[in-house]
């Protein structure tokens, strides 16, 4: 672990190198007068909106849109079949028909997919505004460096790997509230103006709207990813004989 001091308070890090608008990004973080204790940085940091991704920030009674990320929820889920082997011949199947059936990029469902969370959803603006489009989203990949992945385990089991977020429906809050949060900064002064990091009071009314949003978001994302694992496992299911799933572990 390396530290800089830098700003206000530390920055540890656990990369062996960081690029030098991460390491800016960094100091900016440090610098916020709620940010607490000290900024961390994972081994796979870089660059992201206003705050790099891998960096993780503690704050004191402020949360930050572009801090949480515009893919909110954004993790990953696998799940150890039954399978002790798989042929290249399934697994080539198994990708065609996953490339073919699963949608992927900017591209949804299309039909509307279900799930439990659209029958109460919060009463937000931003929500009702995307809660159609929602839910032909759910249940898709998207893009940048999301994916699904057959993998063997040090266990000598078959996985299956899921890495996406909340795909367009997440991205459209964070950027909803972080427009909120810039405007609101004109007054509070909570952050430099431009460095992407307006943050909102989490006491105060936005602030609480953000807050429920973003955890409305998150259990979207985990729905997302239970699906895609869902028509994943299908594909494999169909292709090898599979026949159930052992084991589920999952970041949120």
């Amino acid at each position: 672990m390396k530290i800089f001091n830098l700003g206000r308070i530390p920055i540890k890090s656990w990369a062996d190198e960081v690029e030098e608008e991460a390491l800016q990004q960094a100091i900016n973080l440090s610098n916020l007068p709620f940010a607490h204790s000290h900024i961390a940085l994972m081994a796979d940091v870089h660059v992201g909106f206003g705050m790099p991704i891998g960096g993780v920030l503690a704050s004191k009674g402020v949360i930050v849109p572009n801090a949480v990320g515009v893919d909110i929820g954004c993790g990953i889920i696998a799940a150890k079949t039954d399978l002790l082997d798989i042929r290249t011949d399934q697994i080539e199947r198994i990708v065609d028909r996953a490339h073919s059936t699963i949608p992927l990029g900017h591209k949804h469902h299309k039909m509307p997919r279900d799930w439990e969370g659209f029958n109460n959803p919060p009463d937000l603006e931003v929500i009702y505004e995307e809660l159609d489009s929602a839910r032909y989203q759910l249940g898709t990949l998207g893009g940048g460096n999301h994916f699904m992945s057959i993998e063997r385990g040090s266990d000598g089991h078959i996985w299956l790997m899921v890495h996406s977020g909340s795909r367009n429906f997440g991205y459209k809050i964070a950027n909803y509230y972080n427009k909120v949060a810039n405007k609101i900064n004109e007054t509070t002064k909570l952050s430099p103006p431009k460095q992407g990091l307006a943050g909102l009071y989490l006491d105060s009314k936005e602030g609480q709207e953000y807050f429920t949003a973003m955890n409305y978001a998150l259990d979207f994302a985990r729905e997302n990813r239970d699906q895609l694992l869902e028509q994943f496992y299908n594909i494999v299911k169909e292709e090898t004989g599979s026949e159930r799933l052992l084991e589920k572990v999952t970041i949120h």
